[in-house]
């Protein structure tokens, strides 16, 4: 037993010497973390952890998530030892401009890294969707004899993981829906930045978990390596999500600073380090790693034997079930559906061949989202309580209960950031594409999530109805105003804002195809429908375009451009000012993100700045300037809501077609009544 705990030791202690090679190199980092869960670590990646260094994408990998990403060192040691493409020079220049060895870890940036983690408990609840993802998708693909999704997921969360809000959300889902297959290890070393935890964090945290019926094991030895691999064995034959709580020492080994916040976030400094290294019997330069050491770690051979083995079964699964192979593996590359484009084509025909219906536009969704989903299966809905209002909730919508993972829509009860988070673990999983609703108001919950989407480009798509003060009597709390402009500001993200059936089709398909997020703002309220013509599909995916121009031919005097439910609008003010003489273009906007990305000369032929041009969108204006020239008006709320029926509100807030229409008259007398040529 003493010489079996004396080798688990030594390969440990290879992560600890790594780690405060690295931070110490760099004068940058944390330390305490990776040296205070190496032995934890260690036996988790050398005892059970299912991986192959050669293909990090294997399909059928265990995933394994570091939640407390900022000891992120931890899983770059990891990575290294285990024979992942990541050198020893990568973790010399840790932190360093562009490393592969970021100062958290970064999905697309380090190989085997599978989500990105910083922001405390995004991590954890990432992890849950993982696990979602791994039942869902064993209970559509997995036959007798062919269990083709049969692996777990692990999860590593520290204390701040657990204060943070979004990991109850998660884990209270988690132990709901029994994720069997998930096992967290919380990290419990009493540190955070500020010191010992007990006058801030003083949870039973085992009976937190009981509660929410995890299967918890408690007190068990974060250096004892048999202690450590009772726990995982129990938490594998468990039929509920596993909490194992492991008591540690954060910087482990640290003579004077270990079981303190001096080890958290700061170099041990070069006297601590030597100090260190005697502590631990670490007799060896830094960055070095003994022959021994190296094989122990080295996890490239097994890892191919056991997706070597996968693979022999798949391909017998691809003879008895060949539809279905054939589906995991598209599903599993990203591709799109074969039915999708055949369908969109076929509804964009039909939308153009018939008026345009009166609707809200998140009616007009619902029913695309409908369609969408028996064209693409990998599509799972879900929200965040609000299905029915949201109208989330599809003609094709089947639930995901306890016990019955069938479905195809996730009841996420109230919790708007770990459903945004959970989506984020689903689509970073692979095989399917989430889409989560909730009101627009309420992406302030959930923003942090919706970011690291965008970060990592992940293939989700974010469901925000009830997008204005077009709510009405439910007053200024749930009626957005800053909201939309927020969202559109986030870096490759995808907002759409449909105005029309024809525009929500586009947006459906345009976010099902494209790498990275997108959201669609829909309008709680009825508007007008509005008439397409032939070509028009096809100019949505510039996210702006011109709607119409004046009838006769004649050179526009002024141009009305609008986004969702304020389309309509500008179509009727359009129409009146045109009986007053007035040629008016009507341009849509409903994507500003993808027009802002198009040519400046493009930009420049559907909203002219020479032009005299009113923008309206019942939300913060500032964010139109960027397209417009000295000639505009913005008609927008820059301020909260009020109480009162939406149609009041609109009033009051000037979005009726007698307001614009007059701010349009306004405008061009300002200007002479007539616009100047342009230059």
């Amino acid at each position: 037993m003493a010489d079996q705990a004396r080798d688990h030791r030594r390969l440990a202690n290879a992560i600890r010497a790594l780690t405060m090679d690295a931070v110490q190199a760099n004068n940058s980092g944390h330390p305490g973390t990776a040296m205070g869960m190496a032995d934890i670590a260690e036996v988790l990646w050398n005892d059970f952890l299912r991986h192959n260094p050669a293909d990090p994408d294997w399909p059928n990998r265990d995933r394994f998530v570091q939640s407390n990403g900022h000891g992120s060192m931890l899983i770059y040691s990891l990575l290294h030892l285990a024979g992942y493409d990541l050198s020893l020079d990568d973790l010399r220049r840790h932190r360093q401009f562009d490393s592969r060895t970021p100062g958290h870890p970064e999905r697309g940036m380090t190989p085997g890294v599978e989500t990105t983690t910083g922001p405390l408990g995004q991590g954890f609840a990432t992890a849950v969707g993982m696990a979602l993802a791994e039942r869902r998708l064993a209970e559509e693909f997995n036959r007798d004899g062919f269990p083709v999704v049969d692996h777990f997921t692990y999860v590593f969360a520290g204390d701040g993981c657990l204060m943070e809000g979004i990991s109850q959300e998660a884990a209270s889902l988690a132990g709901t829906l029994g994720l069997s297959k998930l096992i967290a290890v919380y990290d419990d070393n009493n540190i955070s930045i500020d010191g010992e935890v007990g006058d801030w964090f003083a949870d039973d945290t085992a009976a937190r978990f009981r509660s929410l019926n995890w299967n918890v094991i408690a007190d068990v030895d974060g250096h004892d390596p048999i202690a450590i691999r009772a726990a995982f064995e129990a938490a594998h034959a468990s039929e509920r999500p596993t909490l194992i709580c492991c008591k540690t020492i954060i910087g482990f080994g640290s003579p004077n600073k270990q079981g303190k916040e001096e080890s958290h976030g700061a170099p041990l400094g070069a006297k601590e380090v030597a100090l260190t290294r005697e502590a631990l019997g670490w007799d060896y330069p830094p960055f070095e790693i003994p022959g021994d050491i190296v094989a122990g770690w080295d996890g490239r051979e097994k890892g191919v034997r056991m997706q070597a083995e996968w693979e022999r079964m798949f391909a017998a699964y691809g003879k008895a079930h060949s539809e279905l192979a054939a589906e995991f593996r598209r599903r599993m590359k990203g591709e799109p559906s074969p039915a999708l484009a055949k369908l969109v084509k076929e509804e964009a025909a039909a939308i153009l061949g018939k008026p345009a219906e009166d609707q809200p536009l998140r009616k007009a969704s619902s029913r695309i989202a409908g369609l969408m989903t028996k064209a693409a299966p990998e599509l799972v809905g879900g929200s965040a309580d609000l299905s029915q209002s949201t109208l989330a909730w599809t003609q094709a919508s089947r639930s995901i209960r306890p016990g019955d993972f069938s479905g195809n829509f996730v009841h996420y009860g109230v919790r708007e950031f770990a459903m945004s988070a959970m989506m984020n673990g689903m689509a970073a999983h692979g095989g399917l594409v989430p889409y989560g609703a909730t009101y627009l108001v309420f992406s302030d919950y959930s923003r942090n999530a919706v970011r690291l989407a965008a970060l990592m480009k992940l293939r989700a798509i974010f469901v925000y109805t009830h997008d204005s003060i077009g709510v009405g009597e439910d007053g200024p709390t749930h009626q957005p105003s800053e909201q939309l402009v927020a969202l559109r500001a986030i870096p490759d993200f995808s907002v759409w804002r449909p105005g029309s059936e024809l525009e929500a089709l586009i947006a459906w398909d345009e976010s099902l195809r494209r790498e990275g997020p997108s959201a669609m703002v829909l309008a709680r309220q009825g508007s007008k429908g509005v008439d397409h013509r032939a070509g028009d599909d096809k100019k949505i995916r510039k996210g702006g375009y011109v709607l119409s121009d004046p009838e006769n031919g004649a050179a526009p005097d002024l141009v009305l451009a609008g986004t969702g439910s304020e389309l309509s609008l500008v179509r009727q003010a359009a129409a009146r000012l045109e009986a007053e003489g007035v040629a008016v273009r009507v341009v849509s906007v409903p994507n500003a993100n993808i027009f802002a990305r198009q040519s400046g000369d493009y930009r420049s032929s559907v909203l002219p700045r020479h032009l005299p041009t009113i923008v309206v969108e019942a939300a913060c204006s500032f964010y139109w300037y960027q397209f417009l020239g000295e000639r505009r008006r913005i008609i927008g709320v820059d301020r909260f809501g009020e109480s009162a029926p939406g149609p009041e509100v609109f009033s009051h807030f000037g979005f009726t077609v007698d307001a614009v229409a007059e701010a349009a008259s306004n405008l061009l007398a300002e200007n002479g009544g007539a616009p100047a040529a342009p230059a």
